[in-house]
């Protein structure tokens, strides 16, 4: 494996090249400075009251985003990115921000907690190095307002270029611990000054950023510390380049008493590799499969900027919901079967159950997150003020949309990405310890950036009427096992697993659609299946009894305007399910999935922002994803 990252891959250069010719010949066209609106920002927004859970109980759910960059990564800095550390957190807790394209920014709602996950590569070092790249000649704001689209093509593909050719390391030198170790410092100097136990909550932390090959393949873990304990220095893929090498760093940190953990990202975006944990026979690879995987690993970012990793149509072709913010995989390059297979959440709990079967452990249990991998010291995880996750690549409408430059629409992208994502944890308190401890038994679950708040139990025979109890999370938890965790042993041999399941829609979002539980087991050959069921919906919609699909909850999106009406779907759905096909010799998973009413896209408020057509699709089903809760024999 490399040490430094390669962007972007082989097939997109030669597509850019032929946008270059093809900027040649109508450059005559730009000569004259971008009319970009978003340029001018979003509206300020006021800060209005957080959401807070309405279940009686313990626990509740607190809001974050594990995967924020500032102006110490190297990329970031040279797309424009000059915010620090400290900017990260200001802006978490409700402060406006100056983006690195020019204009302010504030979270719609502060978050309870956040991290900061500059990449350890190179960290600091291209913001003190004298790089001559076209957002030190100007700022990007200058650059973005008065030059034209032949001119910020250009700027584009000069930056792509440098990263593309260098990774991390852009024109440095190489490695210098010193300005390492003081950009570690200040990342460190700022979570404890922000953290505010029991009312806003920091995690210290890197990305450690090792790529598989030289096409660009993602193996990419956030390292995320839970104590006071920390290192004097991170470890980068320099370092060790490979997933193995960063396990052995987190085993030597916990046996010195420190709280460590690891969260691998953008799965989608590996090749196959992220979850990997056989070979081409099928035989275990030891190496990609310790017992301990799913401690060190406890829960994967599984919705984001750079797309979504839950599932897949080419793995999921019976679900009509796998389609959600597909990017592709390494850029350029097309996505089969061999590509997606190991790089997606759902293929991998069906491998780790596998694995146990034949096995007995599983080295993929893990929970799941979402957060934004926003590189400009924000959370940008709205619709409707998405504000893009590089400025020099996708920080303007014109730029996320390729209209700012020559060629761009078909070179950037960021027209596939989403909007980013958010991090549900249930914890007794806002603090470090709660919310690791809740972390690291994967007590957890992902939005796609609306604050949906889902509860999920399961257990051997709930109460009737459990789901609809005033003092559900109480009730439920003194009969059963919250996500994250595995089904106690059966009480008898004829007992069926049972699951209550309530989910609330964002107070300042749109309504519910359905709930959905997907379950995963192993048959006697030691196959595994899925199978995804709809527990509850909106409206009076009946199931198809020969296809078995609900019907679509329909939409009240207006393109043009780029608006939606809360007229369908409901502001709470609760289930109560038994799984009547269950069968004790098999080993199995469940998860929930809550869907939304169709709502538009950030590309569409981009589009009536530039006065454009929106790209498809206009308008999209946000979503909420549980952590699982398995079944052992």
């Amino acid at each position: 494996m490399r040490a430094h990252t390669k962007q972007f891959g082989g097939v997109l250069w030669r597509v850019l090249a032929v946008a270059m010719v093809i900027a040649g010949i109508v450059f005559y066209r730009s000569l004259a400075p971008i009319d970009d609106p978003s340029l001018a920002g979003p509206e300020p927004k006021t800060l209005s009251d957080r959401a807070q859970p309405t279940y009686a109980g313990a626990n509740q759910v607190y809001w974050g985003d594990l995967h924020i960059h500032t102006s110490l990564s190297s990329d970031a800095f040279t797309m424009g990115v000059r915010a620090l550390p400290d900017d990260v957190y200001r802006f978490a807790k409700g402060e406006t921000l100056q983006h690195g394209a020019g204009f302010p920014v504030t979270i719609s709602r502060p978050l309870d907690f956040a991290a900061v996950t500059d990449h350890a590569e190179y960290l600091g070092q291209a913001r003190l190095a004298d790089l001559d790249v076209p957002t030190t000649r100007q700022s990007l704001a200058t650059l973005l307002a008065h030059e034209n689209r032949l001119t910020i093509t250009q700027s584009w593909w000069e930056i792509m270029s440098l990263i593309r050719d260098n990774g991390f390391k852009l024109t440095l030198e190489g490695v210098d611990a010193t300005i390492n170790q003081s950009a570690w410092q200040e990342i460190v100097a700022a979570a404890e000054q922000h953290n505010e136990p029991g009312v806003f909550t920091t995690f210290p932390g890197w990305e450690w950023s090792a790529d598989a090959g030289d096409v660009g393949t993602h193996l990419h873990r956030n390292v995320i510390y839970g104590g006071e304990e920390l290192p004097a220095l991170p470890f980068s893929s320099l370092d060790g380049p490979t997933p193995p090498e960063l396990w052995a760093f987190l085993r030597l940190e916990r046996a010195k008493g420190r709280r460590v953990m690891a969260i691998p990202h953008n799965p989608n975006l590996s090749e196959g590799l992220a979850y990997r944990i056989t070979d081409d026979s099928g035989q275990r690879i030891s190496g990609l499969s310790p017992v301990d995987r799913s401690d060190l690993e406890p829960i994967s970012e599984i919705l984001q900027i750079k797309g979504s990793s839950e599932t897949h149509p080419l793995l999921s072709s019976l679900d009509e919901f796998a389609d959600f913010e597909i990017a592709g995989t390494v850029p350029g390059r097309a996505m089969t079967l061999a590509s997606v297979k190991g790089a997606y959440a759902r293929d991998a709990l069906r491998s780790g159950i596998s694995m146990s079967h034949s096995e007995g452990f599983n080295p993929l249990k893990f929970g799941v997150i979402g957060s934004s991998d926003s590189h400009n010291a924000t959370s940008p995880s709205d619709e409707a003020g998405y504000t893009g996750k590089l400025p020099m690549m996708d920080g303007s409408a014109g730029l996320r949309t390729g209209e700012a430059g020559i060629g761009l629409v078909q070179m950037t992208p960021a027209r596939q990405w989403g909007s980013g994502g958010l991090a549900g944890v249930w914890a007794p308190e806002n603090s470090r310890a709660a919310l690791f401890d809740a972390m690291q038994r994967r007590e957890t679950f992902a939005t796609s950036g609306p604050r949906i708040i889902v509860s999920l139990f399961g257990g051997w025979g709930f109460p009737e009427g459990t789901a609809n109890a005033a003092a559900f999370d109480t009730v439920s938890r003194a009969h059963g096992v919250p996500m994250g965790a595995n089904l106690p042993q059966a009480p008898d041999a004829a007992a069926l697993p049972e699951f209550v399941v309530v989910a609330q829609s964002d107070p300042h979002g749109a309504h519910l659609d359905r709930i959905q539980m997907i379950k995963g087991w192993v048959d006697a050959s030691g196959v595994s299946h899925e199978k995804v069921v709809d527990l509850a919906w909106s409206g009076s919609r009946v199931v198809d009894p020969l296809t078995g699909k609900l019907p679509p909850v329909g939409s009240t999106v207006d393109a043009e305007r780029a608006t939606y009406a809360n007229t369908i779907g409901t502001s709470q759905l609760r289930a109560q399910w038994r799984d009547i096909e269950f069968e004790p010799a098999q080993e199995a998973f469940y998860y929930v999935r809550v869907l939304e009413i169709p709502t538009p896209r950030w590309s569409t408020f981009d589009a009536v922002q530039l006065g454009s057509k929106p790209m498809k699709p206009a308008a999209i089903q946000e979503r909420a994803i549980s952590s699982a809760i398995w079944y052992q024999p």
